[in-house]
C-alpha cells in the first residue's frame, strides 16, 4: 500500500458526492421545460459548463465536460497504474474528439449544419493519448496514418464508419488489458457494437478491427453468419449482456442493461476497503453512469418531462 494509492482512493471516494443521484435525476427528468432542468442543474456539480438558454445538445455536452473534468482531477491524484486505468476508462472523450475532427475535415462549410462542427474539442489534459497529433491532421488519410502510429492502431480505413468502429474496438481491447476489473464491461460493450454493425446495420468491419475484436469475443463469434450463432459463440464475459435478446433488432435493449451492470459493479468496487485500483475504477463507473443518465434526463425535460416518480434506471441517454 503506497501513499499514492491512499490519496488516490480517498479522492475517488470523495468524488462520489459529485453524482446527481436518483433523486436529482428524477427532478431533472420531471422538469416540464429544458430551462427548468437547467435551473435545477445550476445548483449541482454539473453547473460549471452550463449556460442559461443552452440547447439540449449543448447541455448534454456540458454534462459530459463536467464528467471529464472530474476524471482529470481523479487521475491527477493517482499513482501511474491508477492514472493509466482512468485514461483507459476515459478513452471515449478522445474518440469523440477524433470523430468530430474527421466530420469537420469532410464537411462542406456551405452546407446547413456545418456550423455545429465548430464546437471546441473536449479538453483532455493528461488523459489524452494521441489527440495532439490527431488534431493536427488535415485530411482523412493523414488522420488514419496518425491513428496507426498511436496506441489506437490502424482503423483499417479512413471513412467515418471505419474510424468510429476501429477506435471503439481498440478502446475495448485496451480497457480489458489495462483494467482487469473492467474487462467484463469492455467485452460486453464490444459484443453490442459488433452485433449492431454485423446484424443490424449489415456492415462488415475492416479486417484489422475484426481481428482485434476476436481477441475479446473469440474467432467463432466474429465469424458467425447469423445473430443467433454470434450470441451462442460469445464468451461468458460478453454473453450476459445479450441474454434473452433473441433478435438483433432488439439490441437497443442492451444499452441500459450495460449501464445498470456498470453501476452495480462500480458500487461494489468502490466499497472495497483496500487501497488500490478497484475503488478508483468504481468511482469512474459511478460518475460515468450518473452523467449518462443526466444526459438522458435532459432529453426528457426537453420533450416536456417525464413522471416525477420515473425510476432512474430506465432513463435513457442519446447515443
Amino acid at each position: 500500500m503506497g501513499a499514492g494509492w491512499v490519496a488516490g482512493v480517498t479522492r475517488a471516494r470523495a468524488l462520489r458526492t459529485r453524482c446527481l443521484g436518483a433523486g436529482g435525476l428524477r427532478e431533472v427528468a420531471a422538469s416540464t421545460t429544458l430551462d427548468d432542468a437547467l435551473r435545477y442543474l445550476a445548483a449541482t456539480p454539473y453547473r460549471h459548463d452550463l449556460t442559461p438558454g443552452a440547447t439540449a445538445a449543448e447541455a448534454q455536452r456540458a454534462v459530459a465536460a463536467t464528467l471529464l473534468w472530474h476524471l482529470r482531477v481523479l487521475a491527477g491524484w493517482q499513482p501511474a497504474t491508477g492514472a493509466d486505468a482512468v485514461r483507459a476508462l476515459a478513452a471515449g472523450f478522445e474518440l469523440s474528439n477524433t470523430e468530430h475532427h474527421l466530420r469537420a475535415l469532410a464537411a462542406d462549410p456551405r452546407q446547413p449544419g456545418s456550423e455545429r462542427l465548430d464546437l471546441p474539442p473536449y479538453r483532455l489534459g493528461a488523459l489524452a493519448t494521441a489527440w495532439t497529433r490527431l488534431a493536427r491532421t488535415r485530411t482523412p488519410s493523414e488522420l488514419r496514418t496518425a491513428l496507426a502510429a498511436s496506441v489506437w492502431g490502424d482503423p483499417g480505413g479512413d471513412s467515418p464508419a471505419a474510424v468510429a468502429t476501429g477506435m471503439r474496438v481498440s478502446a475495448a481491447l485496451r480497457l480489458a488489458t489495462t483494467v482487469p476489473d473492467a474487462a467484463r464491461w469492455a467485452a460486453a460493450r464490444l459484443a453490442l457494437l459488433f452485433g449492431r454493425e454485423a446484424f443490424v446495420v449489415g456492415r462488415r468491419m475492416p479486417d484489422v478491427s475484426v481481428r482485434r475484436a476476436a481477441r475479446l469475443l473469440g474467432p467463432r463469434a466474429v465469424g458467425a453468419g447469423s445473430y443467433a450463432d454470434f450470441r451462442q459463440a460469445l464468451p461468458a464475459t460478453a454473453r450476459w449482456l445479450l441474454d434473452d435478446i433473441d433478435e438483433a433488432a432488439d439490441l437497443w435493449r442492451a444499452e441500459a442493461r450495460w449501464w445498470n451492470a456498470v453501476e452495480r459493479d462500480g458500487r461494489e468496487l468502490l466499497r472495497r476497503s483496500r487501497f488500490g485500483p478497484q475503488p478508483v475504477v468504481g468511482a469512474v463507473a459511478l460518475l460515468s453512469v450518473d452523467a449518462w443518465r443526466t444526459r438522458g434526463a435532459l432529453e426528457l425535460a426537453a420533450r416536456g418531462g417525464g413522471p416525477a416518480d420515473w425510476p432512474a434506471e430506465v432513463l435513457d441517454a442519446p447515443g
